[in-house]
C-alpha cells in the first residue's frame, strides 16, 4: 500500500468509523470503551463499526463479550462486528468466531475521489439499454419498486429495506438517495447512496441488477448517476464495500482497493 492509500485509509477510519454518524433516523452511535457501535431498532443496522488500535490480546475478549451482552439484552435477532483487514489484534477474527460470530463473505473496501481533480473517479457516459431509464426514489411508490428490485436480485425478504427507505424519505431525505433503473414499468436494478455530512464521504450501497439485464452497463450507469449527485453535494470521496462481481468494474472507474472487510454476525440463541 502506497502513501496515498495509507492516507485515504486513515481518512476513512477517522471520519467513517471512529467518528461514525448514524446511518438512519432511528439509530444512534455510541463510544463504548474501545469500540464505536451503532444502536437502533430491529430494522436498523446494529453493530460495531470501529475498534481502537490499542485493542490487544489482553483486552479483546472482554470487549467482544461486552458487546455480545449489550446487544443480546436489546433483543434483536442479530448484530454485526464489521471487521477490516487492518484491525487489531491480528487474531481478532479467531476471537470473534470463538465468541459465536459467523463470518459472511468478505468484501473489498474501495474509495475514489470525487470532483474535478485528475485523480477523481471517471464519469462514464450513461449509456443504457433501449427502453431503460434511471429515476430517483422520492415516495412510497418508489420505495415499493426499490424493494421489489432488491427481492428479485438478492432473493431476500424486501420488507426491511422498504421500511428503511420509507423512514429515510420521511425523516432524513437529505442524506439518502435511492435510484431505480426501470425497463418500462419493471424495476430491473436499484441502488442507494448514503451521505455523511461533515466527513466528505458518500457511500454507495445495494447495487444489484436482475439476471436478464446484467452485462448491459446498468451498474456502471448507476455508479455514474450517484457520483454526479455526490459531486453536486460537495462530497470529496465515494466509498464502496464491493463484492467480487462489482470490484473489477469499480477499479476500471477509478476506485482504489484498500483492503478486505468482513461482516462477523452474531445471532443470539433463542
Amino acid at each position: 500500500m502506497n502513501q496515498d492509500q495509507h492516507t485515504l485509509l486513515a481518512l476513512f477510519d477517522h471520519g467513517m468509523r471512529e467518528n461514525a454518524r448514524p446511518d438512519g433516523p432511528g439509530a444512534r452511535v455510541e463510544r463504548a470503551g474501545p469500540v464505536v457501535r451503532q444502536v437502533g431498532t430491529a430494522d436498523d443496522w446494529n453493530g460495531v463499526v470501529w475498534s481502537a488500535p490499542e485493542l490487544d490480546s489482553g483486552t479483546a475478549d472482554a470487549a467482544i463479550a461486552a458487546q455480545v451482552a449489550y446487544y443480546t439484552a436489546l433483543g434483536h435477532d442479530e448484530f454485526e462486528w464489521k471487521l477490516y483487514a487492518h484491525d487489531r489484534p491480528a487474531d481478532l477474527p479467531r476471537r470473534l468466531r470463538a465468541a459465536g460470530f459467523v463470518p459472511e463473505p468478505p468484501e473489498t473496501l474501495m474509495i475514489a475521489p470525487v470532483g474535478p481533480a485528475a485523480t477523481a473517479v471517471e464519469l462514464p457516459p450513461v449509456e443504457l439499454p433501449a427502453g431503460v431509464r434511471l429515476r430517483t426514489v422520492t415516495d412510497a411508490a418508489g420505495a415499493e419498486l426499490m424493494a421489489a428490485a432488491h427481492e428479485r436480485v438478492f432473493g431476500s425478504d424486501p420488507s426491511r429495506l422498504r421500511r428503511q427507505v420509507l423512514a429515510r424519505l420521511e425523516r432524513d431525505p437529505d442524506s439518502f438517495v435511492g435510484v431505480l433503473a426501470m425497463a418500462g414499468d419493471e424495476p430491473v436494478s436499484s441502488a442507494r447512496m448514503e451521505l455523511y455530512p461533515g466527513t466528505g464521504f458518500a457511500g454507495l450501497w445495494g447495487g444489484g441488477t436482475v439476471t436478464p439485464w446484467r452485462g448491459k452497463g446498468i451498474y456502471r450507469a448507476l455508479v455514474a448517476f450517484r457520483t454526479r449527485i455526490a459531486a453536486e453535494r460537495g462530497c470529496r470521496y465515494l466509498q464502496v464495500d464491493a463484492s467480487d462481481r462489482s470490484a473489477p468494474i469499480l477499479r476500471r472507474l477509478g476506485f482504489t482497493a484498500l483492503g478486505a472487510t468482513t461482516p462477523y454476525v452474531y445471532r443470539p440463541a433463542r
